[in-house]
């Protein structure tokens, strides 16, 4: 099914409805191995992600936009976009054990409270080229939908409780260039259809 094209909030935004059959984000991390090429192609493309949801008949709307690489880019030039927004951290514990930990985009989250939240053990930010070798996705652009790309389900999820009552919520599809706004239903069912259960859990006061 083609996607239609509407005019909002000053830029162009793609409808993608249902289909018939049916991941700004850290600060400086600790881990410090080399990222990837920056030429690099992305394992999965947001047009095969969005093809991915249309399969599992979820409807999703996506904006497009200037790159964004910060929560504070995003608030400057995103437009009045609907719903909830966001922040992903992509994390390792002491057991090298890796976390991707989702939450709205004003929440304050402590990783010395999040990891007993979890029942982890000295989180810390992962390098991008951990986030590459298992997200298959560049900093800037993590989101819950770079799971699809973590087909050995190696990557633990955890969502805040308070964002799961924001509708819609918005990540950016593989490529920080446009935001796709999902209901938080559909995000659970793609989460669970890439492989993961994740764990909804109540941390992070807003600042």
């Amino acid at each position: 099914m083609q996607a239609s094209c509407l005019r909002f909030c000053g830029v162009w935004t793609n409808f993608r409805p249902p289909g018939r059959n049916g991941v700004m984000d850290t600060a400086p991390t600790h881990d410090t191995a080399a990222p990837p090429e920056a030429e690099a192609p992305l394992p999965t493309t947001p047009e095969q992600l969005l093809a991915r949801l249309d399969a599992l008949g979820i409807a999703t709307v996506t904006h497009s936009h200037p790159p964004l690489h910060t929560v504070e880019e995003s608030k400057a030039l995103r437009g009045a976009l609907p719903g909830g927004h966001c922040k992903n951290l992509f994390l390792k514990d002491k057991k090298d054990q890796h976390w991707l930990v989702v939450a709205l985009e004003d929440a304050r989250v402590d990783l010395n409270r999040l990891d007993k939240a979890i029942g982890s053990a000295r989180l810390s930010f992962a390098s991008p080229d951990r986030l590459w070798r298992h997200l298959g996705i560049r900093p800037g652009s993590v989101s819950p939908f770079a799971l699809v790309n973590d087909t050995g389900q190696r990557v633990r999820v955890v969502l805040q409780a308070a964002m799961m009552s924001h509708d819609p919520l918005n990540y950016h599809p593989l490529l920080n260039d446009r935001t796709t706004a999902i209901r938080p239903d559909d995000l659970l069912r793609f989460i669970r259809a890439c492989g993961h259960e994740p764990a909804v859990v109540a941390f992070g006061e807003a600042e």
